[in-house]
């Protein structure tokens, strides 16, 4: 049974990088009907910020991503935290000293700063790893401060296949000799992650490409303990687009990266999923961009995972959004919008109708004010506005004669709805010689104050009421 992991570290908000993590690592599980496992990695105690467990939860919960094992759901391979799996890894760690492959390093800060000092590169000596096991023993009894480093190979080849990247191979003289357990008895990630995947079963571990040269690493891990490896599959870099045109690295720079702040501003969690699922996969033989969670589980397979580079481009990411927000229902989407909305809405303003019209006019809710302002009040516009080639109105005396003739008949209609709006002011085609989309710009720039307006002049005046559209030619002609 394929199992993977999400194993990230309480650190603040579900960066998109790792959100991709998480969504790759479970449409791998979730492909083969396999197990999808959440781990905290807390052991670098100097970084955690207090509620980014829950943020973590929050994020996998709003997604979809939902975990088979983890914190607050339990399993077999329990406790899910690693702080509280302190006693394992030390155990472990004993365990690989005795084996050969580690030992105890009892170097102080001091000495380490100097070798720091006299190498820029900061590299450790190995000092310890040569100290006699009467010298060690003689340190233990005393309560020397210790750390456990790993004991790397200083000649040959370390290799592993990678499923995405194929082999990578590292000359085992480039490999520094790692710290396993910490002074304070807590793991590295380099040590207890893979105590922790072999014994909770994981079969591949899925992360960025960040991570390809540390492996070799871990591997030797794996192969110290006699245990089978499992599948790596390193993600391809995301990258963000530079105001030259450049790209670089993804970070706070290009944008909202975190998954909560594109949620606040406006963002759909359906379509940011699609939309990542995309950033390093291309699906196979599919004509279509847009897929459910369902689908991403039926169509993902590693083989469909890119080496090169992929650049979030927040533009391919509107787009997507807003395709997903005009396929909304109506109800919906007004439940959406709502917190979003801090304007006070007239009572005569059609509150439905309007939202309506706006779903298909916005690619993200935040824009959802900036949008139906001038539904609540008119803004401030200058006449030339309504002068417009297109639909051949060259003066303002044209102008006059339309909305003058318009604001007769609308002061007669008693339904004011869009068809009995739009049937009323028909027979001024006939009546004036003039094209339909000619007195409808004059009547719609009047009563919107704006040259382009989700919906047209008749949907517009459904919205704001009679009396407002009345009171807005008024104003029109006042200008005029």
């Amino acid at each position: 049974m394929t199992v993977t992991r999400f194993a990230p570290s309480p650190t603040g908000y579900m960066h998109i990088g790792n959100l991709r993590t998480a969504l790759y690592s479970y449409l791998i599980a979730k492909h083969d009907d396999g197990k999808f496992i959440l781990r905290i990695e807390d052991t670098d105690r100097e970084r955690l910020v207090e509620g980014a467990t829950d943020i973590i939860k929050s994020t996998l919960r709003i997604t979809g991503l939902s975990y088979d094992e983890g914190p607050d759901v339990g399993g077999e391979h329990g406790p899910y935290v690693q702080s509280e799996r302190k006693e394992i890894y030390m155990e472990y760690a004993k365990k690989l000293v005795e084996l050969g492959y580690a030992y105890y390093c009892f170097c102080t800060k001091e000495r380490l700063e100097e070798l720091h000092a006299e190498d820029a590169v900061g590299g450790y000596d190995r000092h310890c790893r040569y100290l006699s096991p009467e010298e060690v023993q003689k340190n233990l009894e005393a309560g020397v401060p210790f750390v456990i480093r790993q004991k790397m190979p200083l000649d040959g080849v370390t290799s592993y296949v990678d499923s995405v990247f194929g082999e990578i191979s590292m000359n085992n003289s480039e490999l520094q000799d790692q710290i396993l357990m910490k002074a304070d008895g807590y793991p590295t990630y380099n040590f207890c992650h893979v105590i922790d995947d072999h014994l909770m079963g994981v079969t591949h571990v899925v992360r960025g490409s960040e991570y390809l040269t540390s492996t070799p690493k871990y591997v030797l891990l794996y192969d110290a303990f006699g245990w089978e490896r499992p599948t790596y599959v390193h993600l391809p870099l995301l990258m963000g687009k530079n105001e030259d045109g450049s790209v670089s690295k993804l970070s706070k720079r290009h944008g909202a990266v975190s998954f909560q702040d594109l949620l606040n501003d406006g963002y759909l969690s359906e379509a940011i999923i699609n939309y990542i699922a995309l950033l390093g996969w291309c699906p196979k033989g599919s004509q279509t961009e847009f897929f459910t969670l369902d689908e991403l589980k039926a169509a993902f397979t590693i083989d469909g995972v890119s080496k090169s580079p992929a650049v979030f481009d927040f533009e391919k990411l509107l787009w997507f959004n807003g395709e997903y927000i005009h396929a909304l229902d109506d109800a919906k989407f007004t439940e959406l919008v709502a917190p979003y909305i801090k304007l006070d809405i007239p009572s005569t303003v059609n509150k439905t109708k309007m939202l309506a019209l706006l779903k298909t006019r916005i690619a993200k809710l935040s824009e959802i004010e900036e949008k139906m302002s001038f539904f609540i009040s008119l803004p401030e516009y200058d006449k030339e506005l309504f002068l417009n080639k297109k639909n051949k109105i060259a003066e303002f005396d044209t102008v006059k004669l339309v909305l003058n003739e318009a604001k007769e008949i609308l002061a007669g209609v008693d339904k004011f709805d869009n068809d009995t709006l739009f049937s009323a002011l028909s027979v001024l085609n006939e009546k004036l010689g003039m094209k339909t989309g000619t007195i409808m710009w004059c009547i719609r720039i009047a009563v919107s104050g704006m040259s382009a307006t989700p919906g047209g002049a008749t949907e517009i005046m459904e919205v704001i009421g009679k009396d407002e559209s009345l009171k807005r030619i008024d104003i029109a002609l006042t200008k005029l």
